[in-house]
């Protein structure tokens, strides 16, 4: 068979088998003042760290963000005590996801367990050689614990398969 008829075959197979494109999920560590974003590539396979916003801002940033990149699910750190419980910071965090609901009645929104991603976040800059004035930027520690929020919940995802 000749080196361009298996090209051609191989064409068709990719054409037959294409991945679908998907929407991207975008996952929200909320905090207080400060709110870590990051979202996963159209084909959900990696999850990579955008932002840090200003909590008040999550409306503004999710309609901006919405006008540019297709997006058909929110995932929302939901911040827990060792015993299960919710933890203090849901006081803060339950109005933010209100808002978020009442402007975008269409996306859905899946709460993560948070437990120990700011520590995750923290020990990830150590391993990746961030100077150490640079690890007390709590910006990047909001955004990387949203990032291994987003990250999770992939995984449990792809384990549930």
């Amino acid at each position: 068979m000749s080196s361009s008829r298996n090209f051609q075959k191989l064409i068709f197979i990719i054409h037959k088998f294409k991945p679908q494109i998907l929407a991207r999920v975008l996952s929200f560590d909320i905090g207080k003042k400060r709110t870590g974003i990051a979202a996963t590539d159209p084909l959900r396979i990696i999850a990579n760290g955008i932002c840090t916003i200003p909590t008040n801002d999550i409306i503004t940033f999710l309609a901006d963000y919405l006008s540019k990149e297709k997006v058909d699910l929110l995932v929302i750190g939901n911040p827990k005590q060792m015993n299960n419980q919710p933890s203090e910071s849901v006081k803060y965090i339950k109005p933010a996801i209100n808002r978020i609901k009442k402007a975008f009645p269409e996306l859905p929104i899946v709460l993560v367990d948070e437990r120990f991603t700011s520590k995750l976040a923290f020990q990830t800059m150590i391993d990746g050689g961030v100077k150490k004035m640079d690890r007390q930027n709590k910006a990047l520690v909001d955004t990387i614990s949203a990032t291994i929020i987003l990250q999770s919940y992939l995984e449990s995802i792809n384990l549930n398969k």
